[in-house]
């Protein structure tokens, strides 16, 4: 994991370089441009505030901000899962020319959503202020949650970018279970309403449902999350990103042959 780490760092500047180009590409011949970093979480948020507020009610204060705020982060890590599971297998290009550090890959795909991501939280704060949820002292917590966020993300691209290589059904795997994923994740619920018998192992079981459920408790709730998941899933993603690791290093040479 450590070598993969200091090639990633070793190779920065191909990694700033892929992530400014697959930027400029998401966009490319648009008319409104990065514009649409912006409106894609706007008319998305837009439609499920319809179903959600209109047809099917939800009686909750400034419901259309939480469900925002589960929404980005849900936008970011479904994003990275969904194109890094072909992050390797779609750039034959890159992988036959020369010895490319493919793991540099599925990292620019995690950090172009990233960006995505964090450009929209202004966006975020002020639909917030909007309902009257000022920030609070408790954002101090969010480069924590980020930083747990971006392990489990980027351990889960390594994983399933590098063994989409030889099995390729994975990537329409992975798009059908993010669907499902997104359902059971508590981004348009409060996890409280979850039965009480099932909450603890649907909430912790589920990465997703501790970083979306510690955004809310920063922005929506202005609490500080519970640290115990989080301090879970960090170690979870420390362990993912190895056995990623060590399925990179043992068949990076059959990469290009595979693909």
């Amino acid at each position: 994991m450590f070598r993969n780490l200091r090639e990633l760092y070793q190779y920065r500047g191909l990694l700033v370089s892929l992530t400014q180009r697959e930027l400029k590409a998401r966009y490319r011949n648009s008319v409104l441009g990065f514009l649409w970093t912006f409106l894609n979480p706007m008319l998305q948020m837009a439609v499920y505030t319809l179903l959600f507020s209109v047809y099917m009610r939800q009686k909750m204060e400034a419901y259309t901000y939480f469900m925002f705020v589960g929404l980005l982060p849900w936008i970011w890590f479904s994003s990275s899962l969904g194109a890094g599971a072909s992050a390797i297998s779609d750039r034959r290009d890159l992988l036959t020319k020369v010895r490319f550090p493919a793991q540099v890959l599925p990292a620019a795909v995690v950090t172009t959503n990233l960006i995505n991501f964090v450009l929209s939280l202004p966006l975020m704060i002020v639909l917030g202020m909007f309902f009257g949820r000022y920030p609070s002292w408790h954002v101090v917590a969010f480069p924590v949650v980020l930083v747990v966020q971006l392990c489990v993300t980027l351990a889960l691209a390594y994983l399933v970018s590098a063994l989409n290589v030889t099995f390729r059904d994975l990537q329409q795997i992975v798009a059908n279970l993010l669907t499902l994923w997104f359902f059971v994740t508590p981004i348009f619920y409060q996890a409280i309403t979850i039965p009480e018998r099932f909450r603890t192992m649907a909430v912790l079981a589920n990465p997703m449902a501790v970083m979306v459920t510690s955004y809310q408790a920063i922005f929506y709730e202005q609490r500080l999350p519970d640290p115990l998941p989080l301090v879970m899933w960090m170690g979870i993603a420390l362990v993912l990103l190895w056995v990623a690791s060590e399925i990179f290093e043992r068949r990076r040479e059959e990469f290009a042959e595979f693909i």
